[in-house]
């Protein structure tokens, strides 16, 4: 087998293509030969030792696979050798063959490609664990996206759109706007690179401008730093703020505007919540599979790299030039 390999602390560069022995699973294991991955910003953050999982080196990034069993060890029920599967690891996905817990493995369907497979569960997992769980985002409401072009950003434009919200994208280039209209964004707003107090105030400003007076209902935050700030000065009375994530730093929030707005501050902890509540998990994954085959939901794959270049995707993901996802492929 082969696995892409973090040796030391860093970022893609550092990253090697090494050949391994084929792995052999132990009782509880099945092995997969991975046919796809999906890369994800904890990847970038975990070869650095900046994310709250710190895998032993040297390890191979990528929390998200699909392929097909390989073989089966003992004591394993409910799976065979040539199933297809997609598999939530945290780690380790970058590699031909990856050893694998039953329990983090789904089945998928027959007709539904292994590299949209490999992208399906992280960010529509996340998105609708926010959206339906978290925010409680119900028909008619209003909900802005931070960071709408990213992969759980576009997932959560597909899935507000499904829940019947009116979806307004925040997105940093001309480029990113068009992306999200195209997968279903009622409106999109440019925000510029640095957010300084005068540009805060015009942010805020631009979404009330586009939701109305009273501001939005929800606001889905996957960027954080300084853009945090006015979007929850845009918030409708009882709004929800979701936090996701913070790829431009985590932001202070002056708390009373929760006073003043009679709103919350919600946290997002999908991976957390998988653990916690298996089985609405499993529901929420049910719930997943049936608007993919109703075709309201689909992964947006803008780009694919073979494994030697897996570096090439991280680096895209980095610099914050994916839109949708980025998948490394084996074949």
């Amino acid at each position: 087998m082969h696995a892409m390999l973090s040796h030391d602390i860093g970022g893609p560069e550092t990253l090697k293509l090494t050949e391994l022995p084929d792995p052999q699973p132990k009782d509880k294991e099945v092995i997969v030969r991975v046919h796809a991955a999906g890369v994800n910003f904890p990847d970038t953050l975990m070869i650095r030792d900046l994310y709250q999982m710190k895998p032993p080196r040297p390890f191979a990034p990528g929390g998200e696979i699909a392929g097909e069993i390989a073989s089966i060890g003992k004591d394993v029920t409910g799976f065979a050798v040539g199933d297809r599967v997609l598999a939530l690891t945290g780690y380790g996905g970058f590699a031909t063959h990856l050893a694998v817990e039953p329990a983090r493995l789904v089945k998928i369907p027959d007709d539904m490609p292994y590299d949209e497979a490999a992208c399906f569960i992280f960010t529509y997992g996340t998105s609708y664990h926010a959206l339906k769980d978290r925010a409680h985002l119900r028909e008619g409401e209003s909900l802005l996206i931070l960071g709408a072009a990213g992969g759980v950003g576009a997932a959560a434009i597909e899935l507000g759109k499904a829940a019947g919200a009116r979806v307004i994208a925040a997105v940093s280039s001309e480029e990113k706007a068009a992306f999200c209209k195209s997968i279903g964004a009622d409106d999109a707003l440019i925000y510029p690179r640095d957010m300084d107090r005068d540009a805060q105030k015009a942010f805020s400003a631009e979404i009330k401008k586009i939701a109305g007076p009273d501001g939005v209902n929800v606001v889905y935050d996957a960027v954080g730093g300084a853009y945090a700030e006015p979007a929850v000065r845009a918030l409708a009375w009882e709004g929800r703020f979701l936090v996701v994530g913070f790829p431009a730093g985590i932001p202070k929030l002056p708390l009373n505007l929760t006073l003043l707005k009679g709103c919350q501050v919600v946290g997002v902890f999908w991976g957390a919540s998988t653990m916690r509540d298996p089985k609405g998990h499993m529901q929420n994954v049910s719930d997943l599979f049936g608007l993919y085959a109703a075709g309201k939901i689909k992964p947006r794959i803008s780009a694919r790299f073979p494994l030697a270049q897996a570096a090439d995707a991280l680096v895209m993901m980095q610099d914050r030039k994916v839109m949708g996802k980025v998948v490394v492929t084996m074949e």
